[in-house]
């Protein structure tokens, strides 16, 4: 393939074992064309030729910002809004009507639901809909009630912007678009500042020794 940069074999192996060490994504071999071709513009822009150069480039440097950009091109960011409904079902029909009671008994509307691995942000404001929908609008006044976390910072950038073109909103009921999002122009939308003030995104690598959490979670959404 002309204009491309290959991968070896060794180098693919190189990268895909700092890639597991430094935050725990199984790079198989059936990944290989997948990491060269996500890789390989990056390489042209930084001016490399071979991956072993890009590889050595990453170690070599000391402010770490070579090997978050490697995993933000890397990680997959799957998602949409009301992914597997069954599992939002679940939460509106089982799960929060326990944890009204709790919070009634506790006179505290102190509800802790972390979206672990948000990507983009759809599985967090889908959260967040469902939370309203169940509560009615202004019920947490005591701080966003879903903390949202990625180990991707572009992935974050975008689930905080909150802007989503008309073709990642196919899945979202049509009564919930006119409720809760704001159409600019014809082809993309933006979340309700309702919503954004609900939801708090973080990085975050499931491979540090520890977890910066101040208290436990009344439920997690873990893809």
């Amino acid at each position: 393939m002309e204009g491309i940069i290959d991968l070896s074999d060794k180098e693919f192996q190189y990268i895909s074992k700092l890639v597991y060490e430094k935050f725990g994504i199984n790079l198989t071999d059936k990944k290989k064309t997948l990491v060269r071709g996500r890789l390989n513009k990056l390489l042209r822009e930084l001016g490399f030729n071979d991956f072993d150069s890009y590889y050595h480039h990453i170690m070599n440097d000391k402010t770490g910002r070579s090997l978050l950009q490697l995993v933000d091109k890397v990680s997959t960011n799957h998602t949409f809004f009301f992914r597997e409904n069954d599992h939002f079902e679940f939460l509106r029909d089982r799960v929060l009507p326990e944890m009204s009671r709790r919070l009634e008994t506790g006179r505290t509307r102190d509800l802790r639901i972390w979206c672990a691995g948000c990507a983009t942000g759809e599985e967090a404001y889908t959260l967040a809909i469902v939370l309203t929908e169940f509560f009615g609008p202004g019920f947490f006044t005591s701080g966003p009630p879903i903390l949202a976390t990625d180990i991707s910072l572009t992935a974050l950038e975008k689930a905080a912007l909150g802007v989503y073109g008309i073709d990642r909103l196919q899945t979202l009921p049509p009564q919930l678009l006119r409720k809760y999002f704001k159409p600019n122009g014809e082809n993309s939308y933006t979340v309700s500042d309702e919503l954004k003030n609900m939801v708090l995104f973080k990085r975050l690598n499931f491979k540090r020794s520890e977890f910066p959490f101040r208290g436990k979670f009344h439920s997690i959404f873990c893809r």
